[in-house]
């Protein structure tokens, strides 16, 4: 049976974050859709339930999260696992009043003012096309709104333990991160893929969190090199 490469988007954002891996891959989807639901599994579960019964799954930041449920729920229906700009550590000190304090700027002062608080630091700054590529970004976050924020943060935050998981994987793997992520930096992911059999890790200079959209090219060229590993199910 073959396999479709099936891309999870991150905290606030769509299908619109892999637009150049869905042009480029023939015949790869986005499976979105998380909106109102509150819990990593429950979204897992939507994947299982929306997607094909072969998977090559690639999640970025919080969709990794959810990549990683849905292999401990159905390893025999994921052959490969990307997990780009992401980490796989518990809910860190302050990390739960941090997420609050941001819903409750949304909630006091709109969604505009909750985007334009935490979506610049997920980008490089350097990057020449920094304004060209967080106007797009900005706008499908807003999009999204302060509900979906909401019930994204409670998911994050009542996330499950995933480390005694990462050994248990055997489906080759991508690691990938952009240099200049400082929101979960490239040693996280080369932590993550040493625990990971057949993981290799890729770090892509001049981006920051937002991967797929600021160096897709070298984003794309990782995905192919994954794409053609075998499988070992």
């Amino acid at each position: 049976m073959s396999q479709t490469l099936c891309f999870l988007p991150g905290l606030l954002c769509d299908a619109r974050v892999f637009s150049e891996q869905l042009r480029h891959f023939d015949g790869s989807s986005a499976i979105d859709g998380f909106g109102a639901r509150t819990s990593l599994v429950d979204m897992a579960r939507h994947i299982l339930d929306s997607g094909p019964q072969r998977m090559a799954l690639l999640g970025h930041s919080m969709g990794a999260r959810v990549a990683l449920e849905v292999y401990r729920l159905a390893p025999e229906r994921v052959d490969r696992l990307a997990l780009v700009s992401t980490g796989v550590h518990p809910l860190q000190p302050g990390e739960a009043d941090k997420r609050h304090a941001l819903q409750a700027i949304g909630e006091e002062q709109g969604v505009e003012a909750l985007v334009d608080h935490w979506l610049p630091p997920m980008l490089s700054a350097a990057h020449p096309d920094y304004p060209a590529i967080i106007a797009p970004l900005r706008a499908m976050c807003i999009e999204s709104g302060v509900a979906v924020y909401a019930a994204q943060i409670t998911a994050l935050i009542d996330r499950p333990e995933v480390e005694t998981l990462l050994p248990t994987i055997t489906c080759p793997v991508l690691v990938a991160v952009g240099s200049e992520d400082v929101w979960s930096p490239p040693a996280q992911h080369a932590a993550i893929a040493q625990a990971i059999q057949h993981a290799t890790l890729t770090v892509v200079p001049g981006a920051g969190h937002m991967l797929p959209v600021e160096q897709p090219d070298a984003l794309n060229a990782a995905i192919a090199v994954w794409l053609a590993q075998p499988t070992r199910h």
